[in-house]
């Protein structure tokens, strides 16, 4: 290490702590992040990124490297290009470990220094309405914000915003997908995130608890193939009747494809999950199945991402008007998402962390 790189990584380390202290909040609550969902980045100047690495989450910030410094100007010009490989620009440091995030060109070109992407619940119920844009109009009326269409998260998304970019927005509504937001601060991002949510804030619909003794007996009859949803939230998918009408429809966001598996969703009712398990011996079978009135059980060899994708359902899906229009990801957005290198790599890393 030079003596001009041994006087810089102080510096590094003072001019990231903010974003890493705000990455760890966000990143324990669920209703924000779910998982290794969502990233954050800080610009240096404008020769530096550090933008979250991919499959690393930021609740655990505080306790492990997770960020990953890049080469800003040679991103853009890698981006001005339309090269396909975005995610692994040149880094900082030759001998890092960590990939980038794949949403590392969508942190470059937005001319904020700050950056937050979260998986919003609240803008979620929102982002997943036929009537979403408009919806949330009346809600942040007042904000520099734009609505971006759905685009496969990575350059494609990346390119969906840029034609945004005119409107100088500091809030993106992201179809289908969540939120982004910028600020020049750190402090400044985060008070905008709190505005924006206290926004879109929607009220869930109260549901019954799940029936764990159910599950239980569904889980031996199943010999290990599957277990009870770890966390309380993944169940009301299931016990609310209109939730788990929803689920049964599609997928309606990417992660939710990424580690819960192709749409629908297997519902059951009790009796029906009951024989299916006792005839069905496929080892890869649904990674999720909702039983009405029950809860939620999951194949035994997913791990916390699945767990937390499954909690999101059960957060969102309460969240959305029975009446609402919604706007489920289709066959070909689902396989572009099933066979995809960058989130196989985010998915390995979950399972390693089991």
């Amino acid at each position: 290490m030079t003596r001009e790189e041994r006087v810089r990584q102080p510096d590094l380390a003072a001019d990231l702590a903010p974003l890493v202290a705000l990455s760890a909040r966000i990143g324990a609550d669920r209703h924000l992040i779910q998982g290794a969902g969502g990233n954050t980045s800080l610009k240096r100047g404008e020769r530096e990124i550090w933008v979250k690495a991919s499959g690393t989450w930021l609740a655990r910030a505080e306790e492990k490297p997770i960020f990953v410094g890049l080469d800003l100007p040679q991103i853009l010009r890698r981006l001005a290009a339309l090269e396909s490989d975005p995610a692994m620009p040149s880094r900082l440091d030759p001998g890092a470990v960590l990939r980038p995030s794949i949403e590392t060109t969508l942190h470059a070109l937005l001319p904020h220094r700050v950056i937050l992407h979260v998986h919003s619940v609240n803008a979620l119920a929102f982002a997943v309405r036929a009537d979403g844009r408009d919806r949330a109009a009346e809600r942040l009326k007042g904000l520099r914000w734009a609505w971006v269409p759905y685009a496969k998260p990575g350059l494609p998304l990346t390119q969906a915003v840029r034609s945004v970019l005119p409107e100088r927005p500091d809030v993106l509504l992201l179809a289908n997908h969540g939120l982004v937001i910028g600020a020049e601060t750190t402090s400044a991002a985060a008070a905008l995130l709190t505005e924006v949510e206290t926004r879109l804030a929607v009220t869930a619909r109260s549901t019954p608890p799940a029936d764990q003794a159910t599950l239980a007996r569904l889980a031996r009859i199943a010999e290990g193939r599957y277990r009870p949803a770890c966390l309380a939230e993944a169940h009301a998918a299931a016990t609310d009747p209109v939730s788990l009408a929803m689920a049964s429809q599609g997928a309606l966001y990417p992660d939710h494809v990424v580690f819960l598996g192709p749409s629908p969703i297997p519902t059951s009712s009790i009796s029906e999950a009951e024989y299916h398990l006792r005839t069905c011996r496929n080892p890869q079978g649904p990674a999720l199945v909702l039983v009405a009135g029950a809860g939620a059980l999951l194949r035994a060899d997913l791990g916390p991402g699945a767990e937390e994708m499954a909690a999101c359902l059960g957060l969102v899906l309460p969240r959305l008007d029975p009446a609402a229009p919604l706007v489920f990801l289709d066959v070909s957005q689902e396989a572009e998402l099933l066979d995809w290198d960058a989130e196989k790599y985010r998915q390995s890393l979950n399972a390693a962390s089991l």
